[in-house]
């Protein structure tokens, strides 16, 4: 069953709080939800679908709706992807709606890492047998040489530069297009212009990437709203619809035939592009997760903005600056510099991508004739295992 045309997304809401020591993650996720409905013209009474993935406190979704007083909620979904899960629940509330299951659904993220909130999910339930430890299958074979999330993103950008001779500064190109978008946004957590020379002569986190090759760790949340074609011409708001999604794990398989350089988007991507009958030469505007530079580089390269090997000639000298180069990205400032709740930032990928097709993005990096947008999201990591979802919309006049 293809989702083209058949959802529409109708309502999304940023948190604007960036360090939340006097609200609990519930409290976030239910004012993030109050207001995308608002934004769409809707109430929780409205809601009858609910997404959510493992950062959702308690029992998820079960106490998540119970928190909200969602009373007629008919379809859940709780799948976890890690970052990316929340561009896959567009695709899978889209399916939903397109099979009937529900017709006004509710996708929630938020949470706290900056104040200690940032062990997503439920805790465990019962013991395992005696002498075995509970966990990850793989955590017995990778967790004992100390790996990280920076170093094995760390190993990515390194590889990548060996093959293909991608430089630290081509990198850091990434940072400051983010920095320059992020100037204009009065919530983003870092508001400086960078520059490359400030990239480069960073503090190194995990050779090769240095502290502004990172991404912000933020508390907060957001929402987004997605509607049936019925219940969204009712709607007085501008109407964004659906028209291409992919999705797709991207495995280590015990290291055999493992290539650090690329990510799941090369499964991801194409899934959607061919769903929604265009190609990455048609898109206005790229909102691509930014956990690292080397993560949109990888991307950039995967969705097929440009050859493998590329990313680093491509994404130099301002070329992802709205109003500067040819493919503008995370006009929020993305990850990078604007918000990265709960270590995990793909709902915010979808927000700004809405945004830019409804006209709404900031004036000084608005696209010029926005009306096609994609919104790609990883999750995981990219060094050892992930999840990709790939999200493709278009502005319906």
């Amino acid at each position: 069953m293809s989702i083209k045309g058949k959802a529409y997304v109708m309502g999304v809401y940023e948190h604007p709080t960036r360090d939340a020591p006097d609200k609990t993650t519930a409290q976030l996720h239910a004012e993030s939800a109050r207001g995308a409905l608002a934004d769409a013209g809707l109430s929780f009474d409205d809601v009858d679908g609910y997404f959510c993935a493992g950062d959702a406190p308690g029992f998820g979704a079960m106490s998540m709706v119970d928190y909200m007083g969602l009373k007629n909620v008919r379809h859940m979904d709780t799948t976890e992807t890690g970052g990316s899960s929340y561009i896959l629940h567009l695709h899978h509330a889209a399916q939903a709606i397109a099979a009937g299951k529900c017709s006004v659904a509710l996708i929630t993220l938020a949470g706290r890492p900056r104040n200690g909130g940032n062990r997503p999910g439920a805790g465990g339930g019962g013991r395992p047998p005696a002498g075995l430890t509970d966990g990850a299958p793989e955590q017995g074979f990778e967790s004992i040489y100390g790996g990280s999330t920076h170093n094995t993103y760390g190993m990515c950008a390194m590889r990548h530069m060996h093959e293909y001779g991608t430089t630290s500064e081509q990198l850091a190109w990434i940072k400051v297009a983010a920095s320059h978008h992020a100037q204009w946004n009065e919530h983003a957590f870092l508001k400086n212009v960078v520059t490359v020379e400030d990239v480069v002569n960073s503090r190194m986190i995990a050779d090769p990437l240095h502290l502004l090759d990172c991404c912000v760790v933020t508390d907060g949340g957001g929402a987004v709203v997605v509607t049936s074609p019925e219940v969204a011409r009712t709607l007085k708001r501008p109407m964004v619809k659906l028209i291409g999604a992919g999705e797709a794990p991207k495995l280590q398989m015990g290291g055999k035939g493992l290539d650090l350089t690329t990510s799941g988007a090369v499964w991801s991507g194409p899934a959607a592009f061919a769903e929604a009958g265009v190609t990455p030469a048609d898109i206005k505007y790229a909102s691509i997760y930014d956990s690292f530079t080397i993560t949109v580089l990888m991307q950039i390269e995967d969705l097929g903005f440009c050859k493998k090997g590329e990313g680093g000639r491509f994404v130099a000298d301002g070329n992802l600056i709205s109003g500067v180069g040819k493919l503008p990205f995370n006009t929020d400032g993305g990850g990078l510099c604007n918000n990265h709740p709960t270590n995990r930032g793909g709902i915010t990928k979808i927000i700004e991508a809405v945004r830019q097709l409804r006209g709404e993005a900031h004036p000084k990096v608005q696209v010029a004739n926005c009306d096609l947008a994609i919104a790609h999201g990883t999750g995981g990591s990219l060094g050892v295992r992930h999840g990709a979802a790939t999200a493709i919309m278009e502005r319906e006049s």
